[in-house]
């Protein structure tokens, strides 16, 4: 487990009139993926004074194991009272109920009680939500939607996602995803869902290395930075039609409710500029006219973007 200190974004000061039954400056932030869980104890002006990560076996459907990694990543918050933990959650989740309902990649995560858990370990209470919805809180609160009423903010990876802020609003719905089920081409893979086609079997870190190896490349490591960096037309080509499959789903997202800024967060970041730049020109070069053109921007580093989602989780409840 590991801790350290970073300096992040400010947002403003708590208001005078909030209630001080806890320490209203302290905000807790938990993410909960296959395999991992990460957390952070964060000032209210963004900073992160503590944070841990903790690992369990993915391919476990014991409980247990995300029991005592939620233990050990809860160990940032021991001796403090924080306003409230905000949770970001891979898979399909209940916000009401503060369970994770399913997680494809992760048995051990199916109908898990992530909020009383964490109620128990922490001493605060607890909001949960979709990772890529609680992304976009994140970036609304931190990061470049600053100031917008609308936007997206788009998890790449092994875990695909789209939140948006719609007229203010972030879009949750009961029973709403985050889109990387959403079929992208007919006749496509066979997902982990079970279904065919979806966004998630083209368009994240497992389709990219599955294609590198069928291309004779080493998969260890391939992302789109070190395909960018090639010299090898082959990996310039691999890494242009990655681009094109992660904008099979954000041109249907664009149509459907004009974001004009998608923030790109997770394994995107890797590519750095030339990534941003490529992913950009291919959705605009998709889209339909009317309204403000796509930009594309580059989120926070992929290890705090989500965590600093989850205190925008907190901060929004309030």
């Amino acid at each position: 487990m590991a801790h350290e200190r970073i300096p992040l974004r400010l947002v403003p000061d708590p208001r005078p009139d909030e209630p001080a039954a806890r320490d209203v400056g302290v905000l807790g932030a938990v993410e909960v993926l296959p395999g991992l869980v990460r957390s952070a104890l964060l000032e209210r002006t963004g900073v992160v004074r503590e944070r841990a990560q903790a690992r369990f076996d993915a391919g476990s459907a014991d409980p247990g194991v995300v029991d005592e990694a939620l233990r050990e990543a809860a160990a940032v918050f021991a001796g403090h009272a924080p306003l409230g933990v905000g949770v970001a959650a891979a898979g399909v989740v209940d916000p009401a109920a503060g369970r994770i309902v399913e997680v494809n990649d992760a048995p051990a995560l199916r109908g898990y009680p992530v909020a009383e858990r964490l109620t128990e370990l922490a001493g605060a209470p607890v909001q949960v939500e979709h990772r890529a919805r609680v992304q976009v809180l994140g970036d609304r609160w931190f990061g470049a939607g600053r100031g917008r009423r609308s936007f997206a903010s788009v998890a790449t990876g092994e875990v695909l996602g789209v939140g948006i802020l719609y007229d203010g609003q972030v879009l949750a719905p009961v029973g709403g995803r985050s889109g990387a089920h959403m079929t992208v081409t007919a006749s496509g893979d066979v997902c982990t869902c079970g279904r065919r086609g979806c966004w998630k079997t083209v368009a994240t870190t497992r389709w990219l290395r599955d294609r590198a190896a069928e291309l004779g490349m080493d998969p260890r490591g391939v992302s789109p930075g070190t395909l960018l960096a090639s010299a090898d037309p082959a990996a310039r080509e691999l890494v242009v039609r990655y681009a094109e499959n992660l904008v099979l789903g954000l041109a249907t997202v664009q149509q459907l409710f004009a974001c004009g800024l998608f923030v790109l967060h997770g394994e995107a970041l890797d590519g750095g500029e030339p990534f941003r730049e490529l992913v950009e020109t291919l959705l605009r070069a998709d889209e339909l006219g009317g309204g403000e053109a796509p930009t594309v921007v580059l989120g926070e580093p992929a290890d705090t973007g989500t965590l600093l989602g989850a205190a925008g989780l907190v901060l929004s409840g309030r």
